[in-house]
């Protein structure tokens, strides 16, 4: 028999859905305006006010999930269990590249105090803290180029900008790609797509 676990709550399932429609605008815009000669894509002059716009509109974004998280137990999703990492990590990822397709018990069980395995958690971790903020933070340095120093680190600060932008940009489109996966990994390819729709995770 069927249990469920109401993990998401309504203000983190407006945000992550938000958050989602913000990053897919971002990638299409960002590539149109990297690959503005391309002919197929959006023009430079549609795609840049769009870009600007849509990243402002994640920087509040993010700030909110932060808050959210410091303000409801959502935060306690992040945490990190240092002691048993290791072991887990081994679990976890034996179990993505082997385990699932030979149909092994899941490792790891989702419940009320812990709803992301050791794996999930620090790409999480890593995305939603490390990558976000330098992606915002090299976007807002494009913005504000004209504020910025002539070098950093002996470098032109603009081509440092743009670095970090393009690699923590390229880097969460990859974990953009992993998460789409995974998502279908659940009881059925819809059962993770339904619970950030309805809150509520079906648990065995």
């Amino acid at each position: 028999m069927n249990a469920a676990l109401y993990l998401y709550p309504v203000w983190l399932r407006l945000w992550h859905w938000i958050n989602a429609l913000l990053f897919l605008v971002l990638i299409l815009t960002g590539v149109s305006m990297h690959y503005s000669d391309a002919g197929w894509l959006l023009p430079f002059e549609t795609a840049m006010p769009m870009h600007n716009a849509c990243g402002m509109l994640l920087t509040l974004s993010w700030i909110a999930f932060v808050i959210g998280n410091l303000k409801t137990d959502n935060g306690q999703h992040y945490r990190i269990y240092w002691k048993t990492l290791p072991r887990e990590l081994w679990q976890q990822s034996r179990y993505y590249a082997y385990g699932i397709f030979v149909n092994e018990p899941h490792p790891f069980h989702v419940s009320s105090g812990r709803k992301l395995n050791a794996l999930q958690t620090l790409s999480y971790v890593g995305a939603m803290y490390a990558l976000m903020p330098l992606l915002i933070l090299s976007g807002w340095g494009f913005l504000l180029s004209a504020l910025l120093p002539e070098t950093l680190f002996g470098i032109g600060s603009i081509w440092v900008v743009a670095m970090l932008h393009l690699a923590s940009s390229w880097l969460l489109a990859v974990f953009l790609l992993v998460h789409l996966y995974i998502i279908t990994t659940g009881e059925t390819v819809l059962t993770n797509l339904k619970a950030m729709l309805s809150g509520w995770h079906r648990v065995a």
